[in-house]
C-alpha cells in the first residue's frame, strides 16, 4: 500500500500539479470566506465547496469543466436549503436524504458532468447534517458558497489551468449505451438508495446524531464501482483507511485541535493527501479525508476520543450497507463486467493495430496514437474491476491468478501498441507488405479472442506466412510481439490451451 503511493508513476507531476492547486485553491476560498466576516461554519461550508468543486468537477475539456463548475450552486444550493428547512422534522430529513442518494447515483447516466453535480448535491445534503444547519443560517452559507466556487475558478481557470497545455483525455465511456446505460444508472440508483436506507437505520441506533457517516459511508463506496466484487473491495478498503485515520487522529487530531496554525496545517496536509492520493490508493485517500474531519471536528469544539471510535463504527454500517445492497439488490457480477472491459480493450488494440496499417498504407488521416491513449484508460478500468479477484485477501486463488495471467499480457500488449504506434509515426517508415500482413493478423486474433466476424482480415492472412524477422525492424518485432501475447490470451480468457488462430 506505502508503494503504491510513494513509488507510484506520476508522468508530467499531474498528480502533484491537481494536489497543490487543490491546497491553493481551498486555501484561498478559505481566506476569503474569513475576509469577508463569515462564520467559522460558513467558511467550512465554503471550503467543502471549493474542494468539491476542484476535486469532482471531470469532464474531458476546460471548457466542459467550467460550465459544470457554473452548474453547482444550481444543485447545491437548493438542497442545501432543503436540508436545512427540514433539520428539525427528522421523517422527512431521512427520506429527503435518501432521494438525493438515489437521484445523485442516477444523475451518472449523464457522463462526468452529472456524475459532479450529484456529488454535490449529496455533499451539500451531509454537510448540512454534519454542521447541524438551520435556515437562519442560509443566506451566510449561500454567500459562502458562491465565494468560495468563485475563488475555485479562479485557481483553476485563471491562475493554474495546467490542463490547457495538455492534450485532451481520451475519453473512455462504459462499454455500453443508450436503453442499456439508463438501465445501469437505475440499477446502481435503487441499489445506492436501498444501501443508504440500511445505513441511515442502523447508523441512527448507533448515534442519533452522527448518523449521517454511515450514509456517506455507503455512498462513497458506490462511486466508481460497477460489480458486487468492486463494492465489497472498494467497502473494506473504505474501512481500512478510516481505521488508520482515527489512529493517526489520536496521535494528532486530538492534542492539537485546539492550537489553530497547528489544525490549519494538518487540514492542509489532508486536503493535499486527499487529492495527491485519490487515483492511487482509495485506502490513502480515506486515511487523509479521516484525519481532516477529526482536525474540523476539532475547530468545532466537539472533538473526543468517543467520537473518532463513534466514527470507525458508522463507516463500518455504511460499509456494510453497501455491500448487502450490491448483493441483494439487483447484484451484478464481477465475471461480466470484467469480460465487457477486457473484451473493450481488445477491441482498442484491433483498432489501434487497424490504424497502424492504415498508416503505414499511407494514410495521413490515421493515427494510432489516439486509440492508445484511449486503450490506457480502459485498462485503468479492466484493473479497477479485476481488483477484488488480485486483492490479497481473494480466496479464490486459481482466478487470482488467471486475472493477474490476464492483466500482464494486457500489459504486454498496451506496451507494444505504443512502440507500434511510436514508429508507425515515423514518416520514413517502410510500406513493406508483410507488415500489413502482420497487421491482418494482430486483427485476425482479436477477432478469435472477441468473437468478431473475422469480416476481410482472415481470409487476407489464409495465404500469408507469417513474416520472418529481420534485425533492425521494429514494427515486425511489435507485431509479433503483440500477437503472441493476444496468443496467450487465449489461455486465461478461453479456459483451454487452444490457440485462436492458426499459427
Amino acid at each position: 500500500m506505502l508503494k503504491r503511493v510513494f513509488v507510484a508513476p506520476d508522468p508530467g507531476r499531474l498528480r502533484l500539479r491537481f494536489a497543490a492547486r487543490g491546497v491553493l485553491g481551498i486555501s484561498l476560498a478559505v481566506a476569503l470566506c474569513g475576509l469577508a466576516g463569515h462564520s467559522l461554519v460558513a467558511a467550512i461550508t465554503g471550503g467543502l465547496a471549493a474542494l468539491l468543486a476542484l476535486f469532482t468537477v471531470t469532464d474531458a475539456t476546460v471548457r466542459g469543466q467550467a460550465v459544470t463548475t457554473a452548474l453547482l450552486p444550481a444543485v447545491g444550493l437548493p438542497v442545501l436549503g432543503l436540508a436545512a428547512t427540514l433539520h428539525d422534522v427528522s421523517v422527512a430529513r431521512d427520506l429527503a436524504f435518501l432521494a438525493v442518494v438515489g437521484a445523485g447515483v442516477y444523475a451518472r447516466r449523464w457522463g462526468p458532468r452529472g456524475h459532479s453535480l450529484g456529488v454535490f448535491a449529496f455533499m451539500t445534503f451531509f454537510a448540512a447534517q454534519f454542521l447541524h444547519t438551520v435556515p437562519e443560517q442560509l443566506p451566510e452559507l449561500y454567500a459562502a458558497v458562491l465565494l468560495s466556487l468563485a475563488a475555485a475558478s479562479v485557481v483553476r481557470f485563471g491562475l493554474w489551468c495546467y490542463e490547457r497545455r495538455l492534450p485532451a483525455p481520451a475519453a473512455v465511456a462504459a462499454p455500453t449505451g443508450g436503453s442499456r446505460l439508463a438501465r445501469i444508472t437505475t440499477r446502481q440508483a435503487v441499489q445506492a438508495t436501498a444501501g443508504a436506507g440500511f445505513a441511515l437505520g442502523a447508523g441512527q441506533v448507533l448515534s442519533d446524531q452522527r448518523w449521517y457517516w454511515a450514509v456517506g459511508a455507503t455512498w462513497w463506496v458506490f462511486v466508481n464501482t460497477t460489480s458486487r466484487g468492486e463494492t465489497v473491495v472498494r467497502g473494506f478498503r473504505r474501512f481500512l483507511g478510516t481505521v488508520l485515520g482515527i489512529v493517526l487522529g489520536f496521535a494528532v487530531a486530538v492534542p492539537l485541535h485546539d492550537q489553530p496554525v497547528a489544525a490549519a496545517v494538518i487540514v492542509a496536509l489532508s486536503v493535499f493527501g486527499i487529492f495527491y492520493t485519490a487515483a492511487v490508493s482509495y485506502t490513502w485517500m480515506m486515511l487523509a479525508v479521516t484525519v481532516m474531519a477529526s482536525m474540523l471536528y476539532g475547530l468545532l469544539g466537539v472533538l473526543d476520543p468517543a467520537l473518532l471510535v463513534l466514527r470507525v463504527g458508522e463507516t463500518a454500517v455504511g460499509a456494510l450497507g453497501a455491500v448487502l445492497a450490491v448483493l441483494l439488490v439487483l447484484p451484478v457480477t464481477t465475471h461480466a463486467v470484467t469480460d465487457a472491459w477486457v473484451e473493450r480493450a481488445l477491441r482498442c488494440v484491433h483498432a489501434c493495430t487497424a490504424e497502424a496499417a492504415a498508416r503505414l498504407a499511407g494514410s495521413p488521416t490515421a493515427d494510432p496514437a489516439r486509440c492508445v491513449a484511449e486503450l490506457e484508460s480502459i485498462l485503468g478500468r479492466v484493473r479497477l474491476s479485476l481488483a477484488p479477484l488480485v486483492h490479497p485477501f481473494s480466496p479464490m486463488r486459481a482466478r487470482m491468478g488467471r486475472a493477474r495471467h490476464v492483466l500482464a499480457l494486457l500489459d504486454d500488449c498496451a506496451r507494444e501498441v505504443r512502440g507500434l504506434a511510436s514508429v508507425v509515426a515515423d514518416p520514413e517508415a517502410s510500406h513493406d507488405e508483410r507488415l500489413a500482413a502482420a497487421c491482418w493478423r494482430v486483427e485476425t486474433a482479436v477477432e478469435a479472442l472477441t468473437d468478431t466476424p473475422a469480416g476481410g482480415a482472415r481470409r487476407r492472412t489464409e495465404s500469408v506466412t507469417l513474416p520472418q524477422l529481420v534485425e533492425g525492424e521494429p514494427v515486425l518485432a511489435h507485431l509479433h510481439a503483440l500477437e503472441q501475447a493476444l496468443l496467450e490470451l487465449a489461455v486465461p480468457l478461453r479456459g483451454s490451451n487452444r490457440v485462436p488462430v492458426s499459427a
